[in-house]
């Protein structure tokens, strides 16, 4: 049996799955059957991989239960791997960061001022430097202290945040530690990081020196889901900065974090709004 609400709900599908002909008709029609009025659709077929990516958002007076039931049905004949969810709902974020400011202030400040989909649950620092910021924010400031002997029940504790405050989406906001290969593979596909570099350029400690060492004359930022792999992770977004050879190292630091702070906003946004989906080692992002 059939049922519907009131009023009509603004939904987003996405769903990966082998690339075949009919899927787009299947996924339209058990769309317009349960009176569904699609507003944005984006699909692409990878011939690398051979799989078919596609996100649609709609609009429907039908239930989710409704809806999870025609698509669990539908799931099989094509063998899909898919996700519902409401369009704009605020995605529960934990931002870990240690003492730079920058990107823990702009997602904050995009998230009370611009609309920024996500609902920041936690900040999570090794060190106190910040929490001033997140007292000001209105977010609940947790301070792990992680040390070499302590890094497991720091990890722990992480784990436990993340269970009790239904997080959805972890943010490495300048987090100068490194996460254990362990809780890489718990939270797969929930942790971006962002990357002080165009990676794969740079890695490692100080890579705005190591730049300026190189005459580089573009900078960048690297967004990226977190793997045990060090920031090899799908790249989800990279964003650069000109410069010549008159800049000094400190200049390239300060042109660095602006890169650092847009580069990371348009990746938790993207990832917020479900318009990221992981391609083995790459993304598919459904701009």
């Amino acid at each position: 049996m059939s049922h519907t609400s009131d009023f009509p709900t603004h939904w987003v599908l996405t769903l990966s799955c082998p690339d075949r002909p009919g899927i787009v008709h299947a996924v339209a029609g058990l769309l317009a059957e349960h009176g569904g009025n699609i507003t944005e659709s984006q699909q692409f077929g990878d011939p690398d991989s051979g799989l078919f990516f596609m996100r649609v958002q709609v609009t429907s007076t039908a239930t989710r239960t409704d809806l999870v039931t025609a698509i669990e049905a539908l799931a099989p004949r094509f063998d899909l791997r898919w996700h519902l969810d409401v369009a704009g709902r605020p995605v529960r974020t934990l931002v870990m960061v240690s003492t730079a400011a920058h990107c823990l202030n702009d997602l904050a400040f995009r998230q009370r001022s611009e609309g920024l989909p996500i609902d920041l649950v936690a900040a999570v620092s090794n060190h106190t430097v910040l929490e001033p910021m997140a007292d000001f924010y209105g977010v609940p400031f947790h301070h792990v202290p992680v040390t070499k002997d302590t890094k497991a029940q720091a990890e722990a504790r992480l784990l436990a945040l993340v269970e009790e405050l239904d997080v959805e989406l972890v943010v490495l906001a300048r987090y100068m530690q490194i996460l254990s290969d362990d809780l890489c593979r718990r939270l797969e596909g929930k942790v971006i990081n962002i990357h002080h570099s165009f990676l794969p350029s740079f890695k490692g400690a100080r890579p705005y020196a190591q730049a300026h060492a190189r005459g580089v004359k573009l900078i960048g930022a690297t967004a990226h889901y977190v793997t045990g792999d060090l920031d090899e992770g799908p790249i989800i977004e990279q964003d650069v900065e000109r410069v010549d050879h008159s800049r000094a190292v400190e200049d390239l630091v300060a042109l660095g974090q602006d890169v650092e702070r847009r580069a990371l906003a348009r990746a938790v946004r993207w990832h917020a709004e479900h318009r990221v989906l992981l391609d083995g080692r790459r993304t598919i992002v459904f701009r």
